[in-house]
């Protein structure tokens, strides 16, 4: 594309590199169609077991966070025995 706008030598040259980029690229990755068929196997694998790992993930956050202190109320408190009144 830049040879076509620029019409340099240089511009030449960097659009046949950019192809030549593109074209190895097809062929690396036709050449992996065996690991490709491993990713898709593995993908499989872990859609099956997406609500096992969402439980475990789940049960991590959980023993993740603190529990919860218990807060003191506030204010003036008398902690005295009550007072006995009737049959003395």
């Amino acid at each position: 594309m830049a040879a076509n706008v620029l019409n340099s030598p240089l511009a030449v040259e960097m659009s046949v590199l950019v192809v030549r980029a593109f074209v190895r690229m097809r062929h690396l990755l036709a050449a992996h169609k065996e690991l490709t068929g491993k990713l898709e196997d593995l993908e499989r694998k872990i859609g099956t077991h997406d609500e096992q790992i969402q439980a475990i993930f789940e049960a991590i956050r959980q023993l993740m966070t603190p529990p919860e202190k218990k807060r003191r109320k506030i204010g003036f408190r008398v902690e005295e025995k009550a007072a006995r009144y009737g049959s003395a």
